[in-house]
């Protein structure tokens, strides 16, 4: 890869991690691109060197956070003994969760988003992730996988409830 190409990535990798911070803390129609390019150190212009509008930004930034879910719950599957996949796959999320809150907030935010082209994209990623999931469960032989993959994503979104609201109780089984 040549040097310049090599900087070019880098710096769109730097510019779609600006945004998730910002689409996160400030919502995306609140979130402008010139905060974008104040949190990468960046001018504002240079933003649109990469991407054609806050809109095109957003769409990156997404498949970026789905794309980190999905390599982790493939990573997961294609290591951990069945016995030990949904616990693992748990543990999996919650890292992401923790080592990368703002990508959670920024999924929670874009499925109010009414764009054709976002809709498209969280239809895609809880799609993507589901099947990863579903197919390791009927592999490792889990019975009803069906719920239990329902069960697991539905787990998933009250656990990012949880943890946006600060409300853990909300995920205390033990009475």
């Amino acid at each position: 890869m040549p040097k310049d190409s090599a900087i070019s990535v880098s710096r769109q990798t730097e510019i779609v991690s600006a945004a998730i911070e910002v689409f996160a803390e400030l919502g995306y129609y609140r979130a402008t691109t010139a905060k974008v390019a104040e949190r990468a150190n960046i001018s504002q212009p240079y933003i649109f060197k990469f991407f054609a509008t806050k809109e095109e930004l957003l769409r990156e930034a997404l498949k970026v956070s789905w794309m980190r879910i999905t390599d982790s719950f493939t990573h997961v599957v294609s290591t951990t003994p069945s016995d030990r996949l949904e616990e693992e796959l748990i543990s999996a999320y919650a890292r992401i969760m923790y080592e990368h809150r703002n990508e959670v907030l920024l999924q929670m935010q874009a499925q109010t988003i009414m764009d054709a082209s976002i809709i498209e994209i969280m239809r895609e990623g809880f799609s993507k992730s589901r099947q990863i999931v579903h197919h390791a469960f009927l592999e490792a032989g889990i019975p009803r996988a069906a719920e239990r993959t329902m069960l697991f994503l539905a787990r998933g979104m009250l656990c990012n409830i949880s943890m946006s609201l600060d409300i853990p109780e909300l995920m205390n089984i033990d009475d």
